[in-house]
């Protein structure tokens, strides 16, 4: 239609031709740009009973042909044209971030089954299949490594940016990058049911879903339209009829009016920010399950955290060897993974995973006799060894006082000790400690800064090793021996004092992330628990992400706030216009299509919001 409208505008100019032939072209122009908008417009009328701003338009051109101003007609047209065309051209910029998670993935690969190597559509590939995969090559499915060693970039997936070091047994995602080494995974999932794929669908549904802000301005844009109508109707009738003024200017006038009548650039300026948000989350390996949730992370105050796996590994680890005899660090390490690895206790495996973590040859044991809760015995080396709690050791043998305030200090510390005696003296302490994460400090500098005002430890194990913890992370309030009951209705205290986030692995604490005003889940990645009871989901198995996501939503709030005064303050301002009949369609439609570019264009901002500023 422009090229049409162009050549009518030359014609014209060039006055070569008759201006009813002229006239003709301008309406042929007219036709073909409004044609879809026209009818788009009445089959929102009659199905949905609503008045949009296609049917707004298409009065407006066939008022303007009436009163005979049919260039002005035309250039309504062609500029609500272009105004659509940049708008759908912006649009898409904020759905690029899934259009890029579903190019993830491989639409092929190499599969082996009974000893035969094919290659075959990942939607043929089956759960047991093994799939090999080369250095370099994308991974198409989720499982677990059977064979090889490499380095994984998981940063599609978690947003982690170091890659991974995998090893047989470990799970691997579809989607991520395989480095170094080749590798065979067995598959765990079909290709519909895969973490990429619930993502993508998750971050669909997310952004499709209408945020509380929308809301606000929908029900705002549903009385706004009506009664910029009936003052447009107004405006073509009070002049003429109670001033005598001109009835073609003051028809003219509100015809123009329609064009404003519609709030556009009000109804797109919350969603467009809600889906560049989302977008941009799930880039990082943030998932948030609803604009909802995006907007009430900006508001928290309070966030109460699990400890297990959350603040700490989740894994025991060995952090002090003391020797009391003869015998090396080395040699008490030896002995008691020896004994300890015919048992089945978790704090033996940290024992075994330290002395082979740091080369030791474990000798073997024999002799070997449990008691469940208490300890072990096992001779090594022909020498009988007992191993287990200070209780246990001291039912055999009395333990020295140095040895005691050792015990007691490590105690303190909310570390669990282990005794290594033999028939006349302790020989050594072993302590392990559930130990915290690498970057939970910074984390937690980092939540302060974005506004969260107090943090809270809830867990289920024993005050002494909470408040050790809590010492080290500055942590401002502990609750301790907590069954998950307990934890919910510590939220629900908590809540009393401000909005509040509980931060777990979305499985155990199920129950607190649902009471909490935002539950958010770590690990989420390789946890379809996770994913499906959080609000919000932290796909690594870190927090890093925290802070971020909590600046984000921030910055979305802020962002919306800036698009609804843009747009109400442009339509303001080109209705003013209205009252010395300065008014103009093209300048109605120019306010128009520019304040809903200019919203979108705003929104857009959230895709370049960085996890690390």
């Amino acid at each position: 239609s422009g090229t049409v409208l162009l050549i009518a505008f030359i014609l014209k100019v060039a006055g070569s031709l008759p201006p009813n032939f002229i006239l003709g072209i301008f309406i042929f122009g007219i036709v073909i740009g409004a044609y879809l908008p026209a009818k788009s417009g009445l089959l929102m009328l009659i199905n949905a009973g609503e008045i949009d701003m296609n049917v707004l338009m298409t009065i407006a051109v066939i008022g303007a042909i009436a009163i005979g101003e049919v260039e002005e007609g035309a250039m309504v047209v062609f500029l609500f044209s272009l105004g659509n065309t940049l708008q759908a051209f912006t649009l898409d910029k904020t759905r690029k971030s899934i259009v890029s998670l579903m190019e993830l993935t491989p639409e092929q690969a190499l599969v082996r089954r009974d000893n035969h190597e094919f290659t075959l559509p990942v939607d043929q590939i089956k759960v047991g299949d093994l799939v090999i995969i080369k250095p370099g090559e994308r991974i198409p499915m989720d499982g677990r490594i059977v064979r090889g060693t490499s380095s994984v970039d998981q940063s599609s997936i978690t947003g982690e940016s170091i890659p991974v070091d995998k090893h047989p047994g470990d799970e691997v995602f579809a989607g991520t990058i395989n480095q170094r080494g080749a590798m065979e995974i067995q598959v765990a999932k079909t290709a519909k049911d895969n973490t990429i794929s619930r993502l993508i669908a998750m971050v669909e549904e997310a952004q499709s879903q209408r945020a509380r802000s929308q809301q606000l301005v929908d029900r705002f844009a549903k009385y706004y339209t009506p009664v910029v109508i009936g003052l447009a109707v107004l405006v073509a009738v009070v002049p003429p009829v109670a001033f005598n003024q001109p009835l073609v200017k003051w028809a003219y006038q509100s015809l123009a009016m329609l064009l404003v009548a519609c709030p556009c650039a009000l109804v797109i300026s919350t969603p467009v920010s809600i889906v560049s948000a989302i977008g941009n989350a799930a880039r990082n390996g943030v998932l948030f399950k609803g604009g909802v949730y995006l907007e009430e992370m900006a508001d928290l105050t309070v966030m109460a955290f699990d400890k297990t796996g959350t603040l700490t590994q989740g894994q025991p680890e060995v952090t002090d060897v003391l020797v009391y005899s003869d015998l090396k660090a080395e040699e008490l390490l030896a002995v008691t993974a020896a004994i300890e690895s015919r048992s089945e206790h978790p704090l033996g495996t940290a024992t075994i995973q330290h002395a082979k973590r740091n080369k030791i040859d474990i000798p073997v044991v024999s002799g070997f006799d449990s008691f469940t809760g208490k300890g072990a015995t096992g001779t090594v080396n022909d020498e009988l060894y007992f191993v287990g709690s200070p209780r246990y050791i001291e039912e055999h043998l009395p333990v020295a006082p140095e040895v005691i305030d050792d015990l007691q200090r490590l105690q303190t510390e909310g570390k669990t000790v282990i005794l290594l005696a033999d028939k006349k003296e302790v020989k050594g302490i072993i302590a392990v400690a559930d130990t915290i994460r690498p970057s939970i400090i910074q984390t937690l500098q980092d939540l302060r800064r974005v506004g969260i005002k107090r943090v809270i430890m809830l867990t289920g194990d024993n005050a002494l090793t909470a408040k050790a913890i809590a010492r080290q992370l500055n942590i401002d309030e502990t609750k301790a021996d907590l069954l998950p009951e307990d934890k919910v209705e510590s939220v629900k205290s908590l809540l009393r004092t401000g909005k509040v986030a509980m931060i777990g692995d979305g499985v155990n604490d199920a129950p607190a992330l649902a009471t909490a005003t935002v539950g958010i889940a770590m690990g989420a990645a390789g946890t379809d628990t996770a994913l499906e009871t959080a609000d919000v989901a932290l796909m690594a198995d870190n927090l890093s992400a925290l802070p971020y996501a909590i600046r984000l939503s921030k910055k979305t709030i802020a962002i919306i706030r800036e698009n609804i005064a843009l747009s109400i303050i442009i339509k303001a301002l080109i209705m003013a216009l209205v009252i010395p009949g300065m008014l103009t369609m093209w300048l109605a439609v120019i306010g128009d299509m520019g304040a809903s570019l200019l919203v979108t264009l705003n929104g857009l901002r959230l895709l370049r919001v960085k996890q690390n500023p």
